[in-house]
């Protein structure tokens, strides 16, 4: 039995995991997988099931605006994060952390694997704060208190802004304004 399936419906595969709809043509659904990539199935295949039917998108959406609703899906309904730069004069590099006492050993850690540290904690400090701002149990008091903490802990990682290529990808904390 073929169901009505959207663009962004959310569903699980027998073998794939979940995936979401990117494309419905001809009685088959284009579905991108976290595991496996893109995978083209049978609208009617028994072994799909739905987590969540997405609503119908309003007609005369250009290109862009879907490929941009697409990448907010998959932003919040998976663990792909984009690819983040490393600035270009830190490539190659490495962080050197040297002990008061000259009698201890030295760490040297490369810049690009200190810098994927620092974007994965960036990262999941915006997972936490979606978490948050979704809860479904959470006052709104509690939801602007934790985030509150979040912000914080952002202004704290400022510092490692510098070893980012691109501002828009920097941490921002809150101002004095």
């Amino acid at each position: 039995m073929a169901l009505n399936y959207t663009v962004g419906t959310r569903v699980e595969h027998i073998k794939h995991g979940e995936g979401i709809v990117t494309k419905i043509e001809d009685g088959f659904l284009n579905i991108f997988f976290r595991e496996v990539g893109d995978k083209e199935i049978a609208a009617d295949f028994d072994g799909l099931k739905i987590l969540e039917l997405a609503g119908e998108a309003p007609s005369g959406l250009s290109l862009e605006e879907v490929e941009e609703a697409l990448g907010n899906v998959l932003h919040q309904y998976s663990d792909i994060s984009e690819v983040v730069p490393l600035g270009d004069k830190w490539k190659g590099g490495k962080l050197i952390i040297k002990p008061y006492d000259d009698d201890l050993q030295s760490k040297e850690v490369p810049a690009e694997a200190f810098f994927h540290k620092i974007v994965m904690v960036r990262d999941r400090l915006r997972v936490l704060e979606q978490n948050i701002n979704s809860h479904s149990v959470l006052t709104d008091e509690e939801k602007v208190h934790l985030q509150q903490y979040i912000t914080r802990a952002y202004g704290s990682l400022t510092t490692f802004n510098v070893l980012f290529k691109e501002n828009r990808h920097q941490f921002k904390g809150s101002s004095s304004k």
